[in-house]
């Protein structure tokens, strides 16, 4: 009896935390989910997926994302590359090198070579005068052709996670997931430098 009730209490705790974090879930894979604290006052009452900064602006930019030091030797510069090592950047077909910051979405591209080396779409934060770039969104193209964003996706939470580790909630294993879904109209292209 006493193990049947203790059976009976652990099911409803699990069942409890399951609920609160389903419900934490957040609606849009492609949106951010940050639980640094706001830098300031104004950062507070943004909602996710909002510019981080006033003069920001989202774009959509086209590429391969490569290291850094195998691009600038394609491009004839000599780089020591044991002081770059790491370091990703988004090469365009036009050859401009766009380098991506390794905060809680572009970290996928440090963590992960499936991601590197193929053709992809990010839907990123610029800022003026800024080279590096924020991702918000990784689009990439399966054997067919099709577009599919990519996150990494628990099967046993359904919870998405953007960098490679331990689910959030079970600290089971995640795997990288694409699911077909085409650019957001509203975002404008990135044209190459002259």
């Amino acid at each position: 009896m006493r193990i049947a009730f203790r059976a009976i209490i652990t099911t409803g705790i699990i069942g409890a935390l399951w609920l609160t974090v389903r419900s934490d879930e957040p609606k849009d894979a492609a949106k951010p989910q940050t639980t640094a604290k706001p830098e300031t006052k104004a950062d507070a009452n943004k909602k996710p997926g909002e510019a981080p900064h006033p003069d920001a602006f989202k774009e959509i930019v086209s590429g391969k994302v490569v290291m850094l030091s195998e691009a600038l030797e394609r491009h004839g510069i000599k780089n020591y590359a044991e002081e770059s090592k790491g370091q990703v950047v988004l090469e365009t077909e036009a050859g401009e090198l766009i380098p991506i910051v390794s905060d809680w979405r572009g970290r996928a591209f440090y963590q992960d070579e499936r991601l590197r080396d193929r053709p992809v779409d990010l839907i990123v934060y610029r800022r003026p005068g800024i080279p590096w770039v924020q991702v918000l969104s990784i689009y990439t193209f399966d054997e067919k052709k099709v577009r599919n964003i990519i996150d990494y996706w628990c099967d046993i939470c359904a919870i998405p996670m953007y960098e490679i580790k331990e689910c959030d909630c079970c600290q089971g294993p995640i795997r990288l997931r694409f699911r077909p879904q085409e650019l957001p109209p509203d975002i404008p292209k990135h044209t190459a430098k002259k």
